[in-house]
């Protein structure tokens, strides 16, 4: 079941692909798929869990030698994130799409709720302000919230003007410099 979703969200998105349809994708009746997922929304959850737990166990691997300043290891992040995201920008997309699903039961874990991602996050700008490059008096969770937006948004460039990762990644880093900018300390 996992895997028809998979390739109906990269191919038709997230609101284009229904649950009948990956039910017969997948070559199992509706009930069985709501036997094992409460929506549409739970299904791209797993979909992308079960892509990304290859990604950060190379980022828990690779982080901690990321050199350079706070500005530099967050572009090297977002870096790593779109290079890994490339193959399936749309099913990327269709990540994305689900976090505005305000249908989704609690189990669904849409774009902005990945916990790993927030931590490595949180763990960049906490190491920012030991080193003095991160006021302390900012709040990390608004600073988290501000990438992550910066982040979904750089992913309209697929829609709009066929991006690629070098492109969104560009494009990203000029955007790290903005908020960079707003986190030093004065």
């Amino acid at each position: 079941m996992l895997d028809a979703a998979r390739e109906l969200f990269d191919s038709q998105g997230y609101q284009g692909t229904t649950i009948r349809e990956i039910a017969r994708h997948a070559g199992v009746a509706v009930g069985s798929v709501f036997t094992n997922f409460a929506s549409k929304g739970e299904i791209l959850s797993q979909v992308m869990a079960a892509r990304l737990d290859g990604l950060y166990a190379e980022l828990d691997r690779v982080v901690p030698h990321i050199r350079g300043t706070t500005a530099d290891r967050l572009r090297s992040i977002f870096g790593v994130f779109f290079a890994f995201e490339a193959t399936r920008s749309k099913l990327f997309l269709s990540h994305i799409a689900a976090a505005y699903d305000w249908t989704l039961p609690a189990t669904a874990r849409p774009f902005g709720t990945n916990q790993r991602l927030i931590d490595l996050l949180r763990d960049c700008l906490a190491k920012g302000v030991a080193d003095g490059e991160v006021d302390p008096a900012r709040d990390i969770q608004d600073i988290i919230d501000v990438l992550l937006a910066a982040y979904g948004w750089t992913y309209r460039l697929v829609v709009t003007h066929g991006a690629d990762a070098k492109a969104m990644t560009e494009v990203m880093d000029r955007r790290v410099a903005l908020i960079a900018e707003g986190f030093r300390p004065r």
